[in-house]
């Protein structure tokens, strides 16, 4: 039995590493051009990321199974068809519809049918396209408080939302509705030079090419929507030294040797333009030439169409190579952010650390101290893994360990179970581990929940930019939400195994005791420290130390009850029990203040209402509620591991 920790512990790292391999395309190559960098709400990130994101907004997975073809898609093989067969792309069942009042309204199969391929949840973009007047229609009536919002309204919204993220993956590396962009795009280039002098002739009074001039303005009506339209930005700037917005969509790509939407507005009297701008566009028209990103994109795309595998990889290999020599920082950065998401670390660790707490429970019972040790080795791995999974977050943006709901989430898990480890360390009792576990786990479950709403490495409010102050303050104070946790999950494993089973005897439960009081100084200090920072930063970036914000006052609310549990303490107003009971309180306050406070719609830390987090909260709040009065009404002379005559 010795030797089982280790070999457990042998075979779990075994199975995380193997998940690092680079997958080996079977055809076309997928992950290699997963790997092309694109900039997308300001940051620049493979592919990959763009495709996992957008996938898992309309689809909440990162992974698109076709139950027509048996077979599981990448997000990145989705995006791919998306991007460049949207033919085949719009038959396959990729949004979700729950709601049967919104299937009724677009008319959509309610139930499943196998024979025609529907499961009676999803639904392809051609079932869905003719209705989206109607789903505008009825996202517009939603109510403008999200708090208010229906089940219905928020099934519309969402499919609203879903639509345009497919509308704009459609409309990425070609114009809608196009049979083959290849040698739309050679005439479109044949088309400039001859248009731009026909229009600088017209302008000018003289005899010009009607022909040529109709041509031209064709092209640059039919390519002007893409300009005008939210896309992501895949094609790279002329020089790697220009900053990230110098990257560009397809759209203002196809402008750049033509005519600028603006000199097209003006020509069609959508906008006016002064005589020196008038008389520059007119200059500029027809001067420049076509970015080669187009063209090779093109090439991409009538190959992987045409079902050119040995063209479209050679392709895709040459632009890599082509982008690296000449991009290297942006490529490096998008080959580890690829393989950052192919690991799904904090996938693997939430794995771990509800195995690590089964084998911590299960030594209470049976006191085998080799349950104990695999969980021990269990979440030191876990936690390992856990650790560098944020410095690479950190390394791939250059930002500190948190700086959204996401972030904060897996950072909590993260301190919560460094702080467990550290009572494993002093009691060795499993105590610490199942602490560990209980929170890493948690954590890390509201974390993949948070990650639905699209990219987490995102800077995604405006007060969370990056400096000195706030980077310590955040961190801080993160760290004090999770120590508040760890007591009051300690609170919680006293009175369940108090209240149900004969496993807490007097050394445990002052061990625990011990543990709690303990923790909660620390919590103390950390969460006081943290807000005295955040105050400091306030100062620095809004010019006023404090102003009764909700996330302000959420956090001072921790560091008053956390002072208060101890002062109570101090003073004999409260024993073991109490302590206990206090702990848990400790809870409800800190989930209010990390999540409550956000959702309220006021404040500069509020990111909006979330229902679904809403109810979450509440069943938590809930349970702490029951766990506290089962723990107060019930004597303890009436709790299981306390009455006369338990073991």
């Amino acid at each position: 039995m010795k030797r089982l920790p280790w070999i457990v512990a042998a075979l779990a790292a075994v199975w995380m590493l193997s998940a690092l391999r680079s997958p080996k395309d079977a055809t076309f190559a997928y992950h290699e051009f997963g790997r092309l960098p694109v900039v997308f709400n300001g940051r620049l990130q493979p592919v990959d990321s763009f495709a996992r994101n957008t996938l898992l907004q309309i689809r909440n997975k990162q992974a698109m199974r076709d139950a027509k073809e048996k077979r599981t898609l990448s997000a990145t093989e989705w995006a791919v068809e998306v991007m460049m067969n949207p033919g085949v792309a719009n038959t396959r069942k990729t949004f979700r519809i729950d709601h049967p009042d919104l299937k009724g309204q677009l008319k959509l199969a309610m139930d499943a049918d196998e024979r025609l391929g529907e499961d009676g949840k999803h639904y392809s973009w051609n079932q869905i396209f003719e209705s989206w007047q109607v789903v505008q229609e009825q996202s517009e009536k939603a109510p403008k408080d999200a708090s208010t919002h229906s089940a219905y309204d928020r099934a519309v919204l969402k499919l609203r939302d879903s639509m345009g993220l497919y509308a704009m993956l459609q409309a990425t590396l070609q114009p809608p509705n196009t049979t083959n962009f290849l040698a739309e795009l050679s005439a479109y280039q044949a088309s400039i030079p001859t248009g731009a002098n026909a229009l600088r002739d017209r302008l000018a009074g003289r005899p010009f090419d009607t022909n040529a001039l109709i041509a031209v303005l064709d092209y640059c009506q039919r390519y002007m929507p893409l300009s005008s339209m939210r896309a992501p930005l895949i094609i790279p700037p002329h020089h790697p030294e220009l900053a990230r917005d110098q990257w560009m969509k397809l759209g203002d790509a196809l402008f750049e040797p033509g005519i600028q939407p603006r000199l097209l507005r003006q020509l069609m009297g959508q906008e006016s333009l002064s005589d020196t701008e008038y008389r520059d566009l007119i200059t500029q028209a027809g001067a420049g030439k076509l970015h080669p990103a187009v063209t090779e994109y093109a090439r991409m795309t009538e190959a992987y169409r045409s079902g050119n595998v040995a063209e479209f990889n050679q392709l895709v290999a040459a632009w890599t190579r082509e982008l690296t020599g000449t991009f290297a920082t942006e490529m490096s950065k998008t080959a580890r952010e690829q393989a950052y998401n192919g690991f799904e670390p904090f996938m693997k660790t939430m794995t771990l650390y509800a195995i690590a707490f089964l084998f911590a429970a299960a030594f209470w019972f049976s006191f085998s101290e080799w349950t104990r040790q695999t969980a021990l080795w269990l979440i030191v791995l876990a936690f390992v893994v856990h650790t560098a999974a944020i410095l690479t977050r950190m390394g791939l943006e250059g930002r500190p360990p948190v700086t959204n709901l996401y972030s904060s989430a897996i950072f909590i898990g993260w301190g919560a179970v460094g702080l467990g480890l550290l009572l494993e360390r002093i009691w060795r009792n499993a105590i610490g581990l199942a602490v560990a576990g209980v929170i890493g786990f948690t954590t890390l479950i509201v974390a993949h929940n948070l990650a639905l709403g699209g990219d987490t490495l995102e800077m995604m409010q405006a007060v969370l930019d990056t400096n000195f102050w706030l980077a310590t303050h955040v961190v801080i104070v993160t760290l004090g939400y999770a120590a508040t946790y760890v007591a009051g999950i300690l609170a919680v494993l006293y009175v369940v195994l108090g209240l149900f089973t004969r496993v807490l005897d007097s050394a445990m439960a002052k061990g625990l005791t011990r543990m709690v009081y303990g923790i909660l100084c620390f919590a103390t200090l950390a969460s006081f420290v943290g807000t005295v920072l955040g105050g400091v930063w306030a100062d620095q970036s809004w010019g006023r130390f404090w102003g009764w914000d909700p996330k302000e006052n959420g956090a001072l609310i921790i560091v008053l009850w956390n002072a208060l549990i101890l002062h109570v303490r101090w003073g004999g107003m409260v024993k073991e029990r109490g302590l206990h009971l206090l702990a848990i309180v400790g809870n409800i306050v800190t989930s209010w203040s990390w999540f409550g406070t956000n959702m309220l719609g006021i404040g500069l830390h509020s990111y909006g209402f979330m229902s679904a987090a809403f109810w979450w909260l509440l069943a938590f709040a809930t349970s702490q509620i029951l766990l506290l009065l089962a723990g107060w009404i019930v004597p303890q002379t009436k709790w299981t591991s306390f009455r006369k005559g338990a073991a």
